[in-house]
């Protein structure tokens, strides 16, 4: 019996490939179970159509990450801290400090694909990479400058 596996299966297959099983397997188990329908020439019209259109808005996607790279790579944030006398910062700047920096800029990036080893404690210049797509990865800068008290 062939079916059209609608999901992952370990030692079978993946999504949407077709494969061969014993028909009791497939009459009792996977079709039941809703994990596999019936190769018919419908059924396999029907997933074809579909992965067409899971491409198209995965390429779409792609499209809009790489523009939002281009946006991203030629910013340079200023961040303004306060400093003890050894010019290290009171806390750190963390993730959540960038993410908020680059909104006010005008640029919305999730908290979560924004990579930082490690919040920073001290005064100067970093990259930090963003991952905005599995694919695209890009970088700026971010500057840490002591706040100047006036007097």
């Amino acid at each position: 019996m062939k079916v059209i596996l609608k999901e992952d299966i370990p030692k079978l297959g993946k999504m949407g490939d077709t494969v061969q099983v014993a028909a009791g397997y497939g009459r009792n188990y996977l079709i039941p179970q809703g994990k596999a329908v019936l190769a018919t020439s419908k059924n396999v019209k029907a997933l074809e159509h579909v992965q067409r259109l899971i491409q198209r808005k995965a390429e779409l996607a792609r499209k809009e990450a790489e523009g939002l790279a281009a946006k991203v790579s030629g910013v340079t944030l200023t961040l303004i801290r306060k400093v003890t006398e050894e010019d290290k910062l009171y806390g750190s700047v963390s993730i959540t400090d960038i993410a908020q920096a680059l909104e006010e800029d005008g640029i919305v990036v999730e908290r979560k694909k924004i990579k930082l080893d490690e919040p920073i404690r001290t005064l100067g210049e970093y990259q930090v990479s963003i991952k905005v797509h599995p694919d695209v990865t890009t970088k700026f800068t971010v500057r840490v400058v002591k706040e100047e008290l006036e007097t």
